[in-house]
Protein backbone atom coordinates (compact mmCIF):
# COMPACT_ATOMS: atom_id res chain seq x y z
CA UNK A 1 0.00 0.00 0.00
CA UNK A 2 3.04 2.37 0.76
CA UNK A 3 4.16 1.54 -2.75
CA UNK A 4 0.64 2.65 -4.11
CA UNK A 5 0.62 5.92 -2.54
CA UNK A 6 4.57 6.55 -3.20
CA UNK A 7 3.27 6.40 -7.20
CA UNK A 8 0.38 8.15 -6.59
CA UNK A 9 2.23 11.10 -4.91
CA UNK A 10 4.40 10.56 -7.58
CA UNK A 11 2.20 11.12 -10.57
CA UNK A 12 1.08 14.53 -8.67
CA UNK A 13 4.38 15.58 -8.35
CA UNK A 14 4.99 14.93 -12.63
CA UNK A 15 1.60 16.48 -13.68
CA UNK A 16 2.44 19.45 -12.04
CA UNK A 17 6.19 19.21 -13.36
CA UNK A 18 4.56 18.82 -16.86
CA UNK A 19 2.66 21.62 -16.36
CA UNK A 20 5.43 24.07 -15.53
CA UNK A 21 7.59 22.64 -18.89
CA UNK A 22 4.57 23.52 -20.95
CA UNK A 23 4.79 26.92 -19.64
CA UNK A 24 8.38 27.39 -19.68
CA UNK A 25 9.08 25.74 -23.47
CA UNK A 26 6.05 28.18 -24.49
CA UNK A 27 8.07 31.63 -23.11
CA UNK A 28 11.31 30.12 -24.25
CA UNK A 29 10.05 29.20 -28.19
CA UNK A 30 8.38 32.41 -28.55
CA UNK A 31 10.87 35.16 -26.69
CA UNK A 32 13.74 33.70 -28.98
CA UNK A 33 15.13 35.45 -31.84
CA UNK A 34 13.18 35.26 -35.05
CA UNK A 35 9.60 34.89 -36.66
CA UNK A 36 7.86 31.95 -38.38
CA UNK A 37 5.43 34.12 -40.46
CA UNK A 38 8.88 35.48 -41.77
CA UNK A 39 10.19 32.30 -42.39
CA UNK A 40 7.02 30.66 -44.18
CA UNK A 41 6.94 34.12 -46.46
CA UNK A 42 10.66 33.84 -47.27
CA UNK A 43 9.82 29.97 -48.83
CA UNK A 44 6.78 31.09 -50.62
CA UNK A 45 9.55 34.30 -52.51
CA UNK A 46 8.46 36.67 -50.23
CA UNK A 47 4.66 37.80 -49.13
CA UNK A 48 2.90 40.90 -49.21
CA UNK A 49 2.00 42.65 -46.01
CA UNK A 50 -1.78 41.34 -46.26
CA UNK A 51 -0.24 37.85 -46.81
CA UNK A 52 1.97 37.86 -43.85
CA UNK A 53 -0.97 39.28 -41.28
CA UNK A 54 -3.35 36.33 -43.27
CA UNK A 55 -0.51 34.04 -41.74
CA UNK A 56 -0.25 35.62 -38.57
CA UNK A 57 -3.49 35.37 -38.66
CA UNK A 58 -4.18 31.75 -39.57
CA UNK A 59 -1.76 30.80 -36.50
CA UNK A 60 -3.08 32.72 -34.03
CA UNK A 61 0.23 34.39 -33.73
CA UNK A 62 -1.84 37.82 -34.03
CA UNK A 63 -2.62 37.43 -30.37
CA UNK A 64 -1.08 38.52 -27.11
CA UNK A 65 1.43 36.52 -25.67
CA UNK A 66 -0.94 35.57 -22.39
CA UNK A 67 -3.67 34.63 -24.72
CA UNK A 68 -1.82 32.40 -27.19
CA UNK A 69 -0.41 30.83 -23.99
CA UNK A 70 -3.90 30.33 -22.35
CA UNK A 71 -4.97 29.08 -25.64
CA UNK A 72 -2.03 26.77 -25.96
CA UNK A 73 -2.67 25.05 -22.65
CA UNK A 74 -6.23 24.42 -23.01
CA UNK A 75 -5.75 22.95 -26.38
CA UNK A 76 -3.35 20.53 -24.96
CA UNK A 77 -5.61 19.92 -22.12
CA UNK A 78 -7.89 18.34 -24.77
CA UNK A 79 -5.19 16.38 -26.59
CA UNK A 80 -4.55 19.09 -29.58
CA UNK A 81 -1.34 20.02 -29.97
CA UNK A 82 -1.41 22.67 -32.66
CA UNK A 83 -0.86 22.54 -36.34
CA UNK A 84 2.96 22.32 -38.14
CA UNK A 85 3.92 25.07 -39.94
CA UNK A 86 6.25 23.95 -42.21
CA UNK A 87 4.98 19.94 -42.31
CA UNK A 88 1.31 21.00 -42.94
CA UNK A 89 -0.56 18.24 -40.81
CA UNK A 90 -1.35 17.61 -37.11
CA UNK A 91 1.73 18.15 -34.69
CA UNK A 92 0.13 15.13 -32.88
CA UNK A 93 0.38 12.46 -36.11
CA UNK A 94 3.59 13.79 -36.42
CA UNK A 95 5.39 13.03 -33.08
CA UNK A 96 2.93 9.76 -33.36
CA UNK A 97 5.34 8.34 -36.58
CA UNK A 98 8.87 9.83 -35.21
CA UNK A 99 8.80 8.82 -31.89
CA UNK A 100 9.02 4.50 -32.72
CA UNK A 101 13.15 5.41 -34.25
CA UNK A 102 13.65 7.34 -31.43
CA UNK A 103 13.10 4.80 -29.08
CA UNK A 104 14.30 2.04 -31.63
CA UNK A 105 17.42 4.22 -31.17
CA UNK A 106 17.55 5.20 -27.13
CA UNK A 107 16.36 2.09 -25.95
CA UNK A 108 18.83 -0.13 -28.03
CA UNK A 109 21.83 2.18 -26.80
CA UNK A 110 20.82 1.89 -23.31
CA UNK A 111 20.24 -1.32 -23.75
CA UNK A 112 24.10 -2.24 -25.07
CA UNK A 113 25.46 0.38 -22.81
CA UNK A 114 24.60 -0.89 -19.70
CA UNK A 115 25.20 -4.56 -20.86
CA UNK A 116 28.56 -4.14 -22.00
CA UNK A 117 29.38 -1.35 -19.54
CA UNK A 118 28.78 -3.30 -16.59
CA UNK A 119 30.43 -6.46 -17.84
CA UNK A 120 33.76 -4.41 -18.16
CA UNK A 121 33.41 -2.78 -14.67
CA UNK A 122 32.79 -5.79 -13.45
CA UNK A 123 35.80 -8.10 -15.38
CA UNK A 124 38.02 -4.74 -14.43
CA UNK A 125 36.97 -5.04 -10.83
CA UNK A 126 38.31 -9.03 -10.38
CA UNK A 127 42.21 -7.51 -11.06
CA UNK A 128 41.91 -3.24 -10.23
CA UNK A 129 45.70 -3.21 -11.12
CA UNK A 130 46.02 -5.99 -13.89
CA UNK A 131 46.38 -4.95 -17.85
CA UNK A 132 43.10 -5.51 -18.43
CA UNK A 133 41.55 -3.51 -15.92
CA UNK A 134 43.87 -0.46 -17.69
CA UNK A 135 42.83 -0.93 -20.53
CA UNK A 136 39.32 -0.40 -20.04
CA UNK A 137 39.87 2.29 -18.04
CA UNK A 138 41.91 4.23 -20.95
CA UNK A 139 39.13 3.60 -23.63
CA UNK A 140 36.46 4.34 -21.77
CA UNK A 141 37.76 8.05 -20.88
CA UNK A 142 38.26 8.22 -24.45
CA UNK A 143 34.58 7.31 -25.52
CA UNK A 144 33.31 9.64 -22.30
CA UNK A 145 35.87 12.52 -24.04
CA UNK A 146 34.95 12.05 -27.69
CA UNK A 147 32.10 14.25 -28.66
CA UNK A 148 28.78 11.87 -29.94
CA UNK A 149 28.94 13.80 -33.27
CA UNK A 150 32.75 13.17 -34.04
CA UNK A 151 32.23 9.72 -32.94
CA UNK A 152 29.46 9.52 -35.58
CA UNK A 153 31.27 11.14 -38.48
CA UNK A 154 34.16 8.86 -37.74
CA UNK A 155 32.00 5.58 -37.77
CA UNK A 156 30.24 7.43 -41.06
CA UNK A 157 33.59 7.85 -42.69
CA UNK A 158 34.87 4.41 -41.88
CA UNK A 159 32.02 2.27 -42.91
CA UNK A 160 30.18 4.72 -45.39
CA UNK A 161 33.54 5.05 -47.38
CA UNK A 162 36.94 2.60 -46.18
CA UNK A 163 34.69 -0.18 -45.45
CA UNK A 164 31.14 0.23 -46.71
CA UNK A 165 29.31 -3.37 -45.06
CA UNK A 166 26.70 -1.38 -42.87
CA UNK A 167 24.01 1.55 -44.44
CA UNK A 168 25.04 4.70 -43.22
CA UNK A 169 22.07 7.07 -43.54
CA UNK A 170 18.14 6.67 -42.92
CA UNK A 171 16.04 3.62 -41.31
CA UNK A 172 15.63 1.37 -43.78
CA UNK A 173 16.45 0.68 -47.79
CA UNK A 174 14.03 3.28 -49.80
CA UNK A 175 15.81 2.24 -53.34
CA UNK A 176 14.88 -1.40 -53.00
CA UNK A 177 12.14 -1.55 -50.20
CA UNK A 178 11.78 -4.73 -47.88
CA UNK A 179 8.94 -6.68 -46.35
CA UNK A 180 8.33 -8.55 -43.29
CA UNK A 181 11.37 -10.37 -41.58
CA UNK A 182 13.79 -8.92 -44.02
CA UNK A 183 12.72 -5.72 -43.53
CA UNK A 184 13.39 -5.97 -40.04
CA UNK A 185 16.69 -7.05 -40.75
CA UNK A 186 17.31 -4.05 -43.06
CA UNK A 187 16.19 -1.50 -39.89
CA UNK A 188 18.85 -3.96 -37.88
CA UNK A 189 21.42 -3.19 -40.30
CA UNK A 190 20.51 0.56 -40.16
CA UNK A 191 19.93 0.95 -36.51
CA UNK A 192 23.72 -0.63 -35.98
CA UNK A 193 25.88 2.69 -36.54
CA UNK A 194 23.58 4.97 -35.12
CA UNK A 195 22.94 2.87 -32.16
CA UNK A 196 26.92 2.31 -31.30
CA UNK A 197 27.46 5.93 -31.31
CA UNK A 198 25.25 6.93 -28.98
CA UNK A 199 26.23 3.89 -27.06
CA UNK A 200 30.08 4.49 -26.68
CA UNK A 201 29.59 7.22 -24.81
CA UNK A 202 27.21 5.33 -21.95
CA UNK A 203 29.37 2.21 -22.22
CA UNK A 204 32.16 4.33 -20.85
CA UNK A 205 30.30 6.00 -17.96
CA UNK A 206 28.11 2.59 -16.95
CA UNK A 207 31.89 0.77 -17.07
CA UNK A 208 33.87 2.98 -14.88
CA UNK A 209 30.83 2.97 -12.13
CA UNK A 210 30.43 -0.89 -12.38
CA UNK A 211 34.09 -1.23 -11.67
CA UNK A 212 33.76 1.06 -8.49
CA UNK A 213 30.65 -0.30 -7.00
CA UNK A 214 32.20 -3.52 -8.09
CA UNK A 215 35.34 -3.27 -5.99
CA UNK A 216 33.37 -1.69 -3.40
CA UNK A 217 30.97 -4.61 -2.57
CA UNK A 218 33.88 -7.11 -3.19
CA UNK A 219 35.60 -5.90 -0.25
CA UNK A 220 32.20 -6.60 2.07
CA UNK A 221 32.22 -8.96 4.57
CA UNK A 222 29.00 -10.46 3.45
CA UNK A 223 31.32 -10.95 0.14
CA UNK A 224 34.33 -12.56 2.74
CA UNK A 225 31.75 -14.55 4.41
CA UNK A 226 30.65 -16.59 1.35
CA UNK A 227 34.02 -16.98 0.24
CA UNK A 228 35.17 -18.54 3.62
CA UNK A 229 32.33 -21.06 3.09
CA UNK A 230 33.90 -22.06 0.14
CA UNK A 231 31.18 -20.83 -2.58
CA UNK A 232 32.46 -20.66 -5.88
CA UNK A 233 33.61 -17.29 -6.83
CA UNK A 234 31.38 -17.50 -10.17
CA UNK A 235 28.21 -17.51 -7.40
CA UNK A 236 29.89 -15.09 -5.72
CA UNK A 237 29.70 -12.95 -7.82
CA UNK A 238 26.46 -13.79 -10.10
CA UNK A 239 24.32 -14.00 -6.90
CA UNK A 240 26.04 -11.84 -4.20
CA UNK A 241 28.00 -9.18 -5.30
CA UNK A 242 26.12 -8.32 -8.86
CA UNK A 243 22.89 -7.62 -7.22
CA UNK A 244 23.79 -4.67 -4.71
CA UNK A 245 26.23 -3.77 -7.36
CA UNK A 246 23.64 -2.83 -9.71
CA UNK A 247 21.61 -0.76 -7.37
CA UNK A 248 23.48 2.61 -8.33
CA UNK A 249 23.49 1.71 -12.09
CA UNK A 250 19.60 1.63 -11.79
CA UNK A 251 19.76 5.27 -10.76
CA UNK A 252 22.20 6.71 -13.03
CA UNK A 253 19.97 4.58 -15.84
CA UNK A 254 16.84 6.74 -14.91
CA UNK A 255 18.66 9.86 -14.32
CA UNK A 256 20.63 9.56 -17.65
CA UNK A 257 17.61 9.87 -20.02
CA UNK A 258 17.69 13.22 -20.56
CA UNK A 259 21.01 13.12 -21.85
CA UNK A 260 20.04 9.84 -24.15
CA UNK A 261 17.64 11.80 -25.73
CA UNK A 262 19.85 14.82 -26.48
CA UNK A 263 22.59 12.57 -27.81
CA UNK A 264 19.42 11.51 -29.74
CA UNK A 265 19.16 14.82 -31.84
CA UNK A 266 23.03 14.85 -32.88
CA UNK A 267 23.12 11.31 -34.03
CA UNK A 268 19.55 11.28 -35.64
CA UNK A 269 20.73 14.22 -37.42
CA UNK A 270 24.48 12.69 -38.57
CA UNK A 271 23.04 9.45 -39.76
CA UNK A 272 19.63 11.00 -41.20
CA UNK A 273 17.81 8.93 -38.52
CA UNK A 274 13.83 9.69 -39.28
CA UNK A 275 13.05 10.02 -35.42
CA UNK A 276 12.60 13.07 -33.10
CA UNK A 277 15.88 14.37 -33.02
CA UNK A 278 15.91 14.70 -36.27
CA UNK A 279 12.66 16.28 -35.67
CA UNK A 280 13.79 18.77 -33.21
CA UNK A 281 16.35 20.07 -35.88
CA UNK A 282 14.30 21.00 -38.96
CA UNK A 283 11.82 22.64 -36.34
CA UNK A 284 14.40 24.81 -34.98
CA UNK A 285 15.65 26.11 -38.51
CA UNK A 286 11.73 26.95 -39.50
CA UNK A 287 10.67 28.25 -36.31
CA UNK A 288 8.20 25.39 -36.35
CA UNK A 289 6.80 26.78 -32.88
CA UNK A 290 3.93 24.25 -32.49
CA UNK A 291 5.87 20.96 -33.54
CA UNK A 292 9.44 21.84 -31.63
CA UNK A 293 6.82 22.73 -27.99
CA UNK A 294 5.44 19.35 -28.57
CA UNK A 295 8.43 17.05 -29.24
CA UNK A 296 9.76 19.01 -26.16
CA UNK A 297 6.47 18.13 -24.29
CA UNK A 298 7.18 14.64 -24.93
CA UNK A 299 10.79 14.53 -24.46
CA UNK A 300 9.58 15.28 -20.74
CA UNK A 301 7.12 13.01 -20.41
CA UNK A 302 9.60 10.20 -21.41
CA UNK A 303 11.88 11.50 -18.71
CA UNK A 304 9.58 12.26 -16.39
CA UNK A 305 8.16 8.77 -16.50
CA UNK A 306 11.60 7.15 -17.07
CA UNK A 307 12.89 8.34 -13.74
CA UNK A 308 9.12 7.29 -11.86
CA UNK A 309 10.05 3.56 -12.93
CA UNK A 310 13.74 3.76 -11.82
CA UNK A 311 12.14 5.12 -8.27
CA UNK A 312 10.09 1.97 -8.32
CA UNK A 313 12.65 -0.48 -9.46
CA UNK A 314 15.33 1.06 -6.92
CA UNK A 315 12.45 -0.07 -4.12
CA UNK A 316 11.88 -3.21 -5.34
CA UNK A 317 15.25 -4.58 -5.71
CA UNK A 318 16.75 -2.54 -2.13
CA UNK A 319 14.84 -3.95 0.80
CA UNK A 320 16.55 -1.41 2.74
CA UNK A 321 14.21 1.71 1.00
CA UNK A 322 10.90 -0.21 1.45
CA UNK A 323 12.14 -0.86 5.18
CA UNK A 324 12.68 2.85 5.64
CA UNK A 325 9.11 3.39 4.14
CA UNK A 326 7.26 1.62 6.58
Amino acid sequence: MNLVFHIMGKLVNAAALLLAVLVLNFCLIHLAPGDPVQVIAGEMGGASADVVAALRAKYGLDHTLTEQLLTYLKNVASGDFGYSYYFNQPVLGLILQRLPATLYLAFSSLIAAVVVGTMLGVVSARRPNGLLSHGVTVLSLAGYAAPVFWTGLLLLLLFGSAWPILPVSGMANVVDPKTGFAYVLDVLKHLVLPSLTLALVFIAQYSRLARVNMIDVLSADYIRTARAKGIPESVVIVKHALRNMLIPTVTVVGLQFGNLFAGAVLVETVFSWPGMGRLVFDSILRRDYPTLMAVLFFSAVIVIAANIITDIVYRLIDPRIRAGAR
